[in-house]
């Protein structure tokens, strides 16, 4: 019987895009199925506001993105620094209605890549529906979905990952063990293999 992990991403958390690949690698590598779950990070509640972030914070987010560009340059990957600070809730909600149309993979490749090389805006609705038809699913409903079902669903995600201790993306949880971080993906896998 497979094991079910959850991983609890966000679309515009660079570390979030680099554990993408390796996600998909626990269910080629282990009996595992990975379950996908949208995080919607608030940036100003752990790394300030733009206009009121101190010195210290500002070292620590440059520090982020430079370490972030070293392991993305390892893997042949461009991420550009984001424009601005994003409510990413479209392109999550967007992930929701992908997974239910069957084309979560498509959608999830896409939505990652655009972001991240300036090709698309995760809080553009209009743009979340070109992916999601590009992905192959009919994007007639969710303009529905996304201030209705999608959110409410999107909300309890919210809750239930906050109730599980998760903090920040990448987070996988394990049978209650939270792993989080694009560098603890080989503590996850020496754990599965322990299954």
């Amino acid at each position: 019987m497979s094991v079910h992990v959850t991983h609890y991403t966000d679309y515009k958390s660079p570390f979030a895009y680099l554990a993408k690949d390796p996600s998909y690698d626990l269910e080629r590598d282990f009996d595992v199925i990975v379950e996908w779950r949208p995080f919607t990070l608030d940036i100003p509640s752990f790394a300030g506001n733009v206009d009121t972030r101190t010195d210290a914070q500002w070292r620590k987010i440059k520090y982020s993105y430079m370490d972030m560009r070293r392991w993305a340059n390892k893997r042949g990957l461009t991420v550009r620094g984001p424009r601005k600070v994003y409510d990413s809730a479209p392109a999550q909600i967007g992930m929701l209605y992908a997974q239910d149309a069957g084309v979560f993979r498509a959608y999830n490749d896409m939505v990652f890549q655009r972001f991240w090389e300036h090709r698309m805006e995760v809080d553009d609705v209009s743009a979340v529906k070109d992916i999601l038809a590009e992905a192959g699913a009919d994007p007639s409903g969710f303009d529905t979905f996304v201030t209705g079902e999608g959110r409410e669903r999107h909300d309890r995600h919210q809750v239930e990952a906050k109730e599980a201790g998760v903090f920040g993306v990448p987070t996988f949880v394990l049978d209650g063990e939270l792993f989080w971080g694009y560098d603890r993906i080989d503590l996850l896998r020496e754990r599965l293999a322990a299954e």
